[in-house]
């Protein structure tokens, strides 16, 4: 691969120290390219993942013509374009059971959803619309020719492309496979990342805090974050203040990831280690984002695998992850890279905000009289991870964005099914 700087070298309005996030975001899906290998799978498996290569319908779905609805079905010609009709029941077609006979002229055959359709008749009369006197059934007036009828291949096309390679799966792409027979599918492989914080002050779960210690939270938020796009997550633990012992976090986590995620050390105090390291062991493409929170966010690669040196703050953590890190991993995945879902919407407060950085704050969406409306959920600062919890969509402030004042439209990205 060629380095990371001659190529961002070349690129307009680079700066390493402090890069616009459209910017910084555009640069990274610019150098990352989908990790290679493939698997088979059993279908239930594939959730979440990304498919491997295309699926060709191998039959029809429907795989023959079929009633939408309970009801009769009948030749249109037959009926009366200003009056009822009266049509003799002919017999009756359950799903599963093909009917076996012949229906004759002036006849109406019983049929459930899912049936076969017999040939030569082209429309299906719902019965809640009809009523029956004796062996005869009553069609009103105004039916429309073909209605309620589902053609062969309707659904899925025999030959035709079911589903492309890239398409992530989801319950809906699963279901469409089963209705293919598919019993496995053919998958890009997970992506492999590695995590780990970094601080003298950091202690995890499960033991006591010494004076001054606190309990590290950033690598459970990010297995949650990566677990949910169905990536591989090496869990490296807390690794120390100490170059040495980060220099062999590093190297260990570049051999056996794709990518690695660290929290903290990234920053410019004494014992913030991770940049330098990065720089050492490989390359930094950047380190500073105009935004907040999450200015101190350093990307790189060591040997091949791409370097996401988060800050130590938890809030900052997931904002950084879900703007910079997440389009990677699709990405990598295979998956289209597409932008988090946004739309704009009525401020219920006042923000205060300077052009020349983008601005994360957490919001809570509610609607009032059906219009959709957003406020802070309070504190903002970046280690109160409680206002993540509190959220339900992050208020993007846009970089050249002034103050926001009451019922101003601002943008949103909703959290729903991100976090």
């Amino acid at each position: 691969m060629n380095s990371l700087l001659q190529t961002l070298s070349c690129a307009d309005d680079y700066d390493p120290d402090s890069l616009p996030v459209a910017r910084a975001q555009a640069l990274i899906l610019s150098l990352v390219a989908p990790v290679p290998g493939f698997e088979r799978a059993f279908l239930r498996l594939g959730l979440g993942r990304v498919l491997g290569e295309d699926v060709i319908a191998p039959m029809n779905v429907p795989g023959h013509d079929n009633s939408a609805m309970d009801g009769y079905a009948l030749r249109h010609a037959e009926l009366a374009a200003e009056a009822e009709t009266k049509l003799v029941i002919g017999g009756t077609a359950l799903a599963g059971r093909a009917f076996e006979g012949r229906l004759p002229p002036g006849s109406a055959l019983r049929i459930m959803t899912g049936a076969i359709v017999p040939e030569g008749l082209d429309t299906i009369v719902p019965q809640e619309v009809t009523r029956v006197e004796g062996e005869s059934v009553i069609i009103p007036p105004g039916q429309r020719a073909g209605q309620h009828f589902r053609r062969a291949g309707e659904d899925l096309s025999a030959g035709q492309p079911a589903l492309l390679a890239g398409k992530r799966l989801r319950p809906a792409e699963i279901g469409l496979l089963a209705s293919l027979g598919q019993v496995e599918v053919t998958l890009r492989r997970r992506v492999r990342v590695a995590i780990f914080s970094t601080g003298d002050e950091l202690c995890s779960i499960g033991t006591s805090l010494a004076p001054g210690q606190v309990y590290d939270s950033n690598r459970y938020t990010l297995w949650g974050m990566l677990d949910r796009l169905g990536c591989e997550v090496r869990d490296m633990g807390v690794v120390k203040d100490d170059p040495a012992a980060l220099e062999a976090a590093l190297v260990a986590a570049a051999k056996s990831s794709d990518v690695i995620i660290t929290s903290g050390g990234v920053s410019v105090g004494e014992a913030d280690f991770v940049r330098e390291l990065m720089a050492r062991l490989g390359e930094v493409a950047f380190w500073k984002i105009a935004m907040k929170p999450g200015r101190p966010m350093a990307f790189g690669r060591i040997g091949d695998a791409w370097l996401f040196g988060l800050p130590g703050n938890p809030v900052a953590v997931m904002v950084t992850f879900y703007q910079f890190v997440r389009p990677a991993l699709l990405k990598l995945m295979g998956a289209e890279a597409a932008p988090l879902p946004s739309f704009r919407v009525p401020s219920l407060a006042a923000l205060k905000k300077a052009p020349g950085r983008t601005e994360y704050l957490r919001g809570l969406l509610s609607s009032e009289a059906g219009e959709w409306r957003v406020q802070p959920t309070g504190a903002q600062g970046s280690g109160i991870l409680r206002s993540m919890s509190d959220a339900n969509c992050l208020i993007v402030l846009e970089h050249e964005r002034g103050n926001v004042a009451v019922d101003d439209l601002v943008s949103v990205q909703p959290m729903d099914g991100l976090v």
